[in-house]
């Protein structure tokens, strides 16, 4: 996006013209580095980068971030250019405050230099790696929970070539590592993934014996690295020339790394960091012993409804997330899905109540400050519904219970990644399995029985005992059944 003319960048030497409320809580430039972080996106510059300057300004250390994107090369320039200061802007419907974060001691390019960011995870200097990668940058299977046979992955770990995969990193990193006695170190992976501490565990331990790792270095990981789990919370948009103008007014100069989020913030984490950690709880990090029923909270009792409005509303022809919660009976919908599906398929943490919970979420989701794309959320379903959705629904048939509203979330990605909206305008398929879905469901008979068959095959994504359940496959098939015929609106006012 272009600069506007005549305004200046932000940049330490603008710190000086900025309100006294947006100047960072730290001197920035001056915390040496102790946190690398991998996946320099939007969420992690308005979550982990804003919880640990609080922790630094609240108690000290040196515990700068490295951010390092892995093939952004657009965002490292920016951020370069403005000496790592970035801004997030705090949206509710009738304010705006905007600050501009000082945590980031570097930025780099994984792409352009694999080896650079093996050799900085080998520095004793880092002591925690926090990752925001997304689903599917961790090569998982996500049904079996092992290492996806990627061919890019399978040459990073039996090849002399410079990694191009997050866990080809982690791996060179953590033997190059291993192989100094550098110290310990915490992995802390702040993804949408079930017991993702543990999940990155054995991802990083099936890497290494792939990798041919010798027991020494499998035994040095065993005893040197921590892999806390967490769950992580707050919604942060994609960000836009909007986002950027804002940001612009508040500050009084151009900040093309700008981010904009809702007021409300959350990070619970296992607390297992073997070379210590920054005082995330001074920042209002909740530490724990278990972060599971945390993350089955957040993901089947938001990041799950957040999808279920997502395809519902894309497929009704809603832009973001606040337009389709104004759809008549959605947010009904909703509640119901919450009260009856969710609710009943997991016990929730101590003193929380889910339904409560979940008025929150549609309460956030409403927000008509957050401008969160319906096509955003929606992609890489094939990655997050396992999550979000289908285990809800194995937990749920596994007790006996009916599985019908967590089915029309099924039943409305099924629609979707037909390709068409109710008024039939085309909806982007952007998903790593796209190629392999539009394949099952062309080949399929041309049906709402056909698809929901072909779509409950893919066993890379669906649990063999919900593809084998005959009552998921006939809720799922009911559900796209009334969205071919009648559309969103008409569906979900004949839900009952």
């Amino acid at each position: 996006m272009a600069v506007t003319v005549g305004a200046s960048r932000l940049d330490l030497g603008a710190l000086r013209r900025l309100p006294v409320q947006s100047r960072p809580l730290i001197r920035p430039g001056t915390v040496p580095a102790g946190v690398v972080h991998l996946g320099l996106g939007a969420f992690h510059r308005a979550h982990q980068a804003v919880y640990t300057e609080q922790a630094l300004a609240s108690a000290g250390g040196d515990w700068g971030i490295v951010g390092v994107a892995p093939r952004n090369a657009d965002l490292v320039r920016t951020l370069t250019a403005q000496d790592n200061l970035f801004s997030v802007s705090t949206l509710s419907a009738d304010d705006q405050q905007t600050r501009v974060i000082g945590a980031l001691a570097d930025v780099r390019l994984a792409a352009a230099d694999p080896g650079a960011i093996v050799a900085l995870l080998a520095d004793p200097a880092i002591r925690v790696v926090t990752l925001t990668v997304t689903e599917k940058a961790y090569q998982l299977d996500p049904a079996a929970g092992t290492l996806r046979p990627d061919p890019e992955l399978v040459a990073d770990l039996t090849s002399d070539r410079p990694p191009a995969t997050v866990p080809g990193l982690l791996v060179r990193g953590l033997l190059a590592r291993a192989a100094a006695d550098a110290g310990p170190i915490a992995l802390v992976s702040c993804d949408n993934l079930p017991a993702n501490g543990r999940r990155l565990r054995g991802l990083v331990t099936q890497a290494l014996v792939y990798a041919g790792a010798g027991q020494a270095a499998l035994d040095w990981v065993q005893d040197q690295v921590g892999f806390p789990g967490t769950m992580v919370d707050r919604i942060v948009p994609a960000s836009t020339a909007q986002t950027l103008a804002e940001a612009r007014r508040a500050l009084g100069v151009e900040d093309l790394a700008a981010v904009a989020a809702e007021p409300y913030t959350q990070w619970v984490i296992e607390d297992d960091f073997p070379g210590g950690r920054p005082a995330w709880d001074r920042a209002g990090a909740v530490l724990c012993a278990d972060a599971g029923p945390w993350e089955r909270l957040k993901l089947r009792g938001l990041n799950g409804v957040h999808s279920a409005a997502a395809y519902l509303g894309a497929l009704a022809g809603c832009e973001t997330i606040a337009d389709a919660l104004v759809l008549p009976h959605l947010a009904a919908v909703l509640r119901r899905l919450i009260a009856e599906d969710v609710a009943a398929s997991f016990t929730p943490p101590d003193g929380v109540d889910v339904v409560e919970y979940g008025e929150q979420v549609l309460a956030r989701f409403g927000n008509p400050a957050i401008r969160h794309r319906t096509l955003q959320v929606a992609m890489d379903g094939s990655q997050k519904l396992p999550q979000r959705i289908l285990h809800t629904i194995a937990d749920l048939r596994a007790s006996g219970r009916s599985a019908r509203w967590a089915a029309l979330v099924v039943a409305a990605w099924i629609r979707f990644a037909q390709g068409t909206a109710d008024d039939g305008r085309a909806l982007p398929l952007d998903d790593p399995l796209a190629e392999r879905i539009r394949t099952a469901l062309a080949a399929a008979p041309q049906t709402p029985a056909g698809a929901v068959d072909a779509v409950l095959a893919l066993d890379e994504v669906v649990p063999p005992e919900v593809a084998a359940d005959a009552q998921v496959r006939a809720d799922v098939t009911a559900w796209l059944t009334d969205l071919h015929r009648h559309g969103v609106p008409a569906t979900l006012a004949g839900a009952g």
